[in-house]
This record gives C-alpha cells, sequence and structure tokens, in this order.
C-alpha cells in the first residue's frame, strides 16, 4: 500500500493541471508534474518527481460520488475513527467527512525521504489544503480540522514530540502545542481537554 498523507476538500472543483505544475516549477524548480492518468483538463494522477526522474509522490484526485474510490476512502475513514479519541473530536470530524467532495492522496515514494523532496512533496499537499474549506489526514497519526491542527488520534503508543492539537470544547476550538509523549499531555487530548500546563495558541469557531 505505502504511505499516505491526503487533503480531504469539501470543494468537487480541482485546480488545473497547468496551475499545478507552474506552481511546483516556480517554487521547487528541480522538481517537476507530469501527467500518470487523465489530460491536463480532467487530471485524475499526477507524478511529482526530480529532474534526476527520482519519483517523490503520486497525487491522485479520487471525487467523491456514489460508488467511487473517494466514496470508499471516506467511509473507511468513518468507520476506522469510531472508537478513536476525543469524542469531540471525531464527532466533528465526521460531520465534515459527510460533506467531503474531493480527497487528494499523496503516496509517498522514495523521493519523499530526502529534504528536498519532502519540501516539495509538502508544498503541494499545502497549496491544494490552502484552497480552504480542506483538513489534512496522515496515515498512523491522524486528522487536522480546517487551520491544521491535529483533533483526532491515530498515533502509536511508543511516539513523542511536540505537535500542534486541538481540541472542541462548547464550540470553540482550542489550539495548543503539547508534547505526544507526556501522559498528562495525552490524557487531558483524549480527554477532549487543553493540557492544564499549557496556554492555547489562539481560539477560533469551527468554520462554516
Amino acid at each position: 500500500m505505502g504511505y499516505y498523507t491526503r487533503v480531504l476538500s469539501k470543494d468537487a472543483e480541482f485546480p488545473a493541471f497547468d496551475e499545478l505544475a507552474d506552481f511546483i516549477r516556480s517554487n521547487h524548480p528541480d522538481y517537476k508534474l507530469t501527467i500518470e492518468e487523465g489530460t491536463e483538463e480532467e487530471w485524475e494522477s499526477l507524478l511529482l518527481s526530480g529532474d534526476d526522474e527520482v519519483e517523490v509522490a503520486i497525487l491522485e484526485r479520487n471525487p467523491v460520488a456514489d460508488g467511487s474510490v473517494g466514496q470508499d476512502e471516506v467511509a473507511d475513514f468513518i468507520e476506522e475513527t469510531q472508537e478513536c479519541k476525543p469524542e469531540t473530536g471525531v464527532a466533528w470530524l465526521h460531520e465534515f467527512l459527510a460533506e467531503v467532495k474531493t480527497v487528494y492522496a499523496l503516496q509517498h515514494l522514495q523521493g519523499s525521504e530526502t529534504e528536498d523532496g519532502g519540501n516539495a512533496l509538502h508544498a503541494l499537499r499545502a497549496h491544494l489544503w490552502e484552497r480552504g474549506d480542506s483538513i489534512l489526514q496522515a496515515d498512523n497519526e491522524g486528522f487536522t480540522n480546517e487551520e491544521g491542527f491535529h483533533v483526532v488520534w491515530q498515533f502509536s503508543d511508543s511516539v513523542s514530540g511536540p505537535w500542534n492539537m486541538g481540541v472542541l470544547q462548547d464550540g470553540t476550538w482550542y489550539h495548543f502545542k503539547m508534547d505526544l509523549g507526556d501522559p498528562d499531555h495525552r490524557e487531558a487530548f483524549l480527554n477532549g481537554e487543553m493540557p492544564s500546563d499549557l496556554s492555547a495558541i489562539r481560539q477560533s469557531e469551527p468554520q462554516r
């Protein structure tokens, strides 16, 4: 299967191939996008690679429609997060997923393991996400809200290090940076609370 990260968007419209190709060339001149499947007008999958032909990632565009791959992906996400924590984050996530129209799936390939390749991949993903009405997902990590803060825990028990997190309390997002390996921080997040020894980076209401 390989490792995937995804942008889940409520927008059925998608950026043109030329826009994405120009974005990569302008910001990461040693990298390029080529069409794997589809046409320039209706691209289905794109290859991100270096000028040395080392493959960095495959970007798949999966519209969410009856019987589609995108619909199956969304259904799988809802099913696999049923028992996840915090419950408030999961409930918000399931409401968001019900409105997703497009799944952009990035399969990370060998070239993504280099610093420059990883930067090009992250820039492409961010470009898709910053179009708005989108959240991020990463295998074995979980999901963000629309502001890019992590709201559902799918990490392994051995994970550690600083991470931007968000909890939803009484209709307000509280965003903070916690240590994933700190047992008190972890317990608070899983209970849908901000750790008592941390301060919020910022607060915001969920976008509609």
